[in-house]
C-alpha cells in the first residue's frame, strides 16, 4: 500500500499521507515521494495548487523518529542524518515554493507533521486540530525549521511553544499566525471529497433515517407537514442543544444489517461538477 496517495484533479494535486495506523508519521518512503511530487509539480505548467491532507484521524504526528533510532542502533548514525536530511530539505522547497499549498490540518499536527504544513502558503484548522511541538520531550529540539516560525510569533509565545510542547487548538492557531484559516470539520468534510463520496455518506445517513435507528423525527416532520397538515411537529429531543454529538455521529456509520451494503457507484471519468459562484 502506499504510503503517499495522490489524487489530481484539473490543475490540482492533492497528497494524502497515508499511514493512518501511525497517526502518518513522516517516513523516509514518504518524504522521498514528497520531495519528488512537489519538484516535478512546480516545473508542470498544468499544476497550479497543491493540497496536503492526512487520512483518519491525525495530519500528520511528526518525523517517524522511532524508525530513526531502531535503524542507528542497527547500522550507524548516518542513516538518522540522511533521514534529516531529506526532510530538512523538503521543508525548505515547501517555505520557498512558487505555487500555493493548501494543508488541511485535521486532527494531530506535531514535529515533522508542521514541518509540511507551517512553511505552506495556507494552513486551513479545524474543531479538531491539535498542535504541538514536542521534540524537548524526546530529548532533541524543535527542528524542521521552527527556529525560523516560531522566531517569529507574538512576544515570546513561539519560546513557549517550543520549550513546554504545549498543545495548542484552532483558536490559539489562528491567534498566533500559526493558521491562516478555520473551518469547522463537519463542513470541510463535504468541500473535500468528490460527488460520490458525498453521496455514499448521505446514503448511509438516509438508511438510519429510514430504519428509524437513533430517532423518528423524519416520520414525525412527514405527518406533521405531509400527513394530518397540523404543522405542529413533536420532535425528540425538543431542543437542539439537548441532541448530542454522539447520536449525530452514529449516522454515518454503517447499518448494522448484514444485508445491507454501502452504495455502490460505477466509476466515471469526472468527480462532479464544481459550483462557481458569481458573488
Amino acid at each position: 500500500m502506499s504510503q503517499v496517495l495522490v489524487e489530481a484533479n484539473g490543475v490540482t494535486r492533492t497528497l494524502v499521507l497515508n499511514r493512518p495506523k501511525q497517526l502518518n508519521a513522516l517516513s523516509s518512503e514518504m518524504i522521498t515521494c514528497f520531495l519528488r511530487c512537489f519538484t516535478a509539480y512546480e516545473e508542470d505548467d498544468g499544476v497550479k495548487l497543491l493540497i496536503v491532507k492526512g487520512k483518519g484521524r491525525a495530519f500528520c504526528a511528526g518525523g517517524d523518529v522511532a524508525a530513526v533510532v531502531r535503524s542507528i542502533n542497527n547500522d550507524s548514525w548516518k542513516y538518522g542524518a540522511h533521514f534529516f536530511r531529506n526532510e530538512f530539505l523538503l521543508n525548505y522547497i515547501i517555505a520557498t515554493y512558487s505555487k500555493p499549498q493548501v494543508s488541511l490540518l485535521t486532527g494531530i499536527v506535531m514535529g515533522g507533521g508542521a514541518g509540511v504544513s507551517i512553511h505552506g502558503r495556507f494552513r486551513v484548522v479545524t474543531d479538531s486540530t491539535v498542535f504541538a511541538m514536542p521534540e524537548t520531550a524526546l530529548g532533541l529540539f524543535p527542528d524542521i525549521g521552527a527556529s525560523y516560525f516560531l522566531s517569529r510569533l507574538p512576544g515570546f509565545y513561539g519560546e513557549y511553544v517550543g520549550l513546554t510542547g504545549v498543545r495548542l487548538d484552532a483558536a490559539e492557531m489562528l491567534a498566533c499566525g500559526l493558521a491562516t484559516h478555520f473551518v469547522s470539520s463537519d463542513i470541510r468534510e463535504g468541500r473535500t471529497q468528490t460527488v460520490g463520496e458525498c453521496l455514499r455518506r448521505e446514503y448511509r445517513m438516509v438508511c438510519h433515517v429510514m430504519r428509524g435507528d437513533f430517532s423518528r423525527d423524519f416520520f414525525e416532520g412527514c405527518r406533521a407537514i405531509l400527513l394530518d397538515r397540523d404543522r405542529n411537529p413533536k420532535w425528540m429531543p425538543p431542543r437542539l442543544e439537548e441532541v448530542h454529538d454522539e447520536v449525530v455521529e452514529k449516522y454515518f456509520s454503517k447499518v448494522d444489517d448484514p444485508e445491507w451494503e454501502d452504495l455502490d457507484l460505477p466509476p466515471r471519468r469526472s468527480h462532479g461538477r464544481r459550483l462557481v459562484p458569481k458573488l
